[in-house]
C-alpha cells in the first residue's frame, strides 16, 4: 500500500532552515507528481508547493515563493523541501502527498502523517 513518512521537522529561530524530506513507497514514485502542504494550529490544509514527476517543474504558494525549494530524488523515491529565511507564521505540521492523477495540486489521494514544523525564539 502507499506510505509516505515525512521527517527533518524541529523547533526552528526566525530566519533559520530546515529540510523536510519524505520517503515514499507502495507505488511507482518517478511516475507522479507530488506535494507539499501544511495545517497551521486551528487552521485548515494550505497547499504549499508541487513537482512533477521528473522534477522538471515547481510551483510555489505565494507565501512561500523565494524561500522554498521543491525536490525530488526519484532514484531514492524521496521527496524534499528546503525552507530558508523561515517565518513565525510558518509554523505547522508539513505534509507529503500524492495529488490524483490529473487533479490540481492541492487535491491529495495520499499524505503521510506529517512533521511538526515550529518557528520561534
Amino acid at each position: 500500500q502507499v506510505q509516505l513518512v515525512e521527517s527533518g521537522g524541529g523547533l526552528v529561530q526566525p530566519g533559520g532552515s530546515l529540510r523536510l524530506s519524505c520517503a515514499a513507497s507502495g507505488f511507482t514514485f518517478s511516475n507522479y507528481r507530488m506535494s507539499w502542504v501544511r495545517q497551521a494550529p486551528g487552521k485548515g490544509l494550505e497547499w504549499v508547493s508541487g513537482i512533477t514527476s521528473g522534477g522538471g517543474s515547481t510551483t510555489y504558494a505565494d507565501s512561500v515563493k523565494g524561500r522554498f525549494t521543491i525536490s525530488r530524488d526519484n532514484a531514492k523515491n524521496t521527496l524534499y523541501l528546503q525552507m530558508n529565511s523561515l517565518k513565525p507564521e510558518d509554523t505547522a505540521v508539513y505534509y507529503c502527498g500524492k495529488p490524483y492523477f490529473g487533479k490540481a495540486y492541492a487535491t491529495l489521494q495520499y499524505r503521510g502523517q506529517g512533521t511538526q514544523v515550529t518557528v520561534s525564539s
